[in-house]
């Protein structure tokens, strides 16, 4: 399940990098949000009856971005300023940092570094949104541009090549 949530991170990160850039329109971006972050809650829902502590990890893990894609959704919606979550953002930020590490630590694969340097490049780019969005930092062209390729690189490309077989 967590592969096919990767793959649509990747079109949701595309999506949303676009839309920082300004080729998509705020009424738009909430259709991509709102599908990602409903398919990443029941995708964790799922997981968490699963009930085994693995599935909790990973369900805690994928409610980070589920949870954000969900909050731009309803920001659109309501015209909110993004403060709430940003700081939402810095709180993803900190906890992908140590993710990255750990798993770092246990990878014994390319495609176990190649999810480690994700969680390291997640961190980043949630810390950038903090920034553009708390801190009020004149990012957005860039933070656009890391998002759309990051969507590319660390979430499309790796749920894609997972959904076909050819890596695991």
């Amino acid at each position: 399940m967590a592969n096919v949530m990767l793959f649509y991170v990747g079109a949701v990160l595309f999506c949303n990098g676009l839309w920082l850039l300004g080729q998509i329109e705020d009424k738009e971006i909430k259709v991509i949000d709102t599908f990602v972050g409903g398919l990443g809650l029941v995708i964790c829902l799922l997981l968490l009856l699963a009930g085994t502590p693995g599935d909790f990890k990973l369900a805690a893990q994928l409610l980070l971005f589920a949870f954000t894609y969900l909050w731009v959704a309803w920001n659109r919606v309501t015209e909110a300023d993004g403060r709430g979550l940003g700081w939402f953002c810095l709180f993803v930020a900190v906890t992908a940092i140590p993710t990255g590490y750990i798993v770092q630590q246990g990878a014994t694969t390319t495609f176990g570094m190649w999810l480690a340097l994700d969680w390291y490049a997640w961190g980043i780019l949630w810390f950038m949104f903090f920034l553009l969005l708390v801190m009020k930092k004149d990012i957005g062209k860039i933070t656009g541009w890391v998002t759309l390729l990051q969507g590319i690189f660390t979430a499309w490309l790796p749920g894609f090549l997972l959904l076909e077989g050819l890596i695991s």
